[in-house]
């Protein structure tokens, strides 16, 4: 594997961010406790003080990306660089509705710094919000490619992509395959030219139960848009999204190596 799609809590540890001093899994879990109208008195008196400290941590990490250099990233670039692997996407928890300005900005210059083509977030449903980021992705030649989940449709990206060229797709075909589109392929030669990379993984259709599975076993066709992306020489990376259980007796690494050695097998 030569280039990978770079989370952002490994980046961002390793240039020094704040350690988060709260537990964001009981906080998520409270919070849809909460949803669901289940809290009890002492849980609605956890969650406060969660949201609370969540607050706080995050004004902290706030400050500290606006005063953070770029050296560590481009440090980390030429780490990843010396093992042959290159870096050419970055999603960082800093383009939220929540988040600053000042920390979007940070989160484009620390993916050019990385060395990404583009910066990869969840779509916001917000055309305000990705209207700002591809004004700030602008200002430093950085593509914004968004993420869909089974929310994706032929059109789903369309009004992004109308408000700047600087907006383009994440493409999820296993997502896509679940949500129940009919021409998984069809969306690949439609949109090609504004796709800036897409994930990889095995799902079923809805009358199949929309399964996360082995690849090789689901209705996404992997081994033909492996096939398409060759035959038209489309540039942009997939990316191998591990996200199906993993077998007793075998582990992440040795499944991504199962999914690398099915895409050669797809190109032989």
């Amino acid at each position: 594997i030569g280039a990978i799609e770079l989370m952002g809590d490994p980046a961002e540890s390793f240039a020094g961010k704040p350690e988060n001093p709260v537990d964001f899994r009981q906080y998520y879990r409270l919070r849809r406790a909460e949803r669901d109208g289940g809290l009890s008195g002492d849980q609605q008196k956890e969650l406060a003080e969660l949201r609370e400290a969540s607050e706080a941590y995050n004004k902290e990490v706030a400050a500290w990306r606006e005063q953070t250099s770029m050296e560590p990233f481009e440090e980390l670039r030429r780490m990843y660089a010396n093992e042959g692997v290159s870096i050419y996407a970055f999603k960082p928890r800093a383009f939220g509705a929540d988040n600053t300005e000042a920390e979007m900005d940070w989160g484009v210059r620390a993916a050019k710094a990385l060395g990404a083509s583009h910066i990869t977030l969840e779509h916001p449903d917000n055309d305000a919000h990705t209207q700002k980021l591809a004004r700030i992705a602008a200002k430093h030649g950085i593509f914004v490619a968004y993420h869909g989940h089974e929310q994706q449709t032929p059109t789903f990206w369309d009004t992004a992509l109308k408000q700047s060229t600087f907006n383009s797709l994440n493409l999820d075909l296993g997502h896509y395959v679940a949500a129940g589109n009919a021409d998984p392929l069809g969306i690949i030669r439609d949109k090609f030219y504004r796709i800036q990379s897409m994930h990889l993984k095995d799902r079923q259709k809805p009358e199949n139960g929309k399964g996360n599975v082995v690849w090789g076993s689901g209705d996404t066709p992997i081994r033909e848009a492996l096939q398409l992306m060759r035959e038209n020489k489309y540039d942009f990376p997939s990316t191998i999204e591990l996200e199906y259980d993993i077998p007793e007796g075998s582990d992440a690494v040795a499944e991504v190596k199962k999914c690398l050695e099915f895409c050669r097998e797809a190109l032989s």
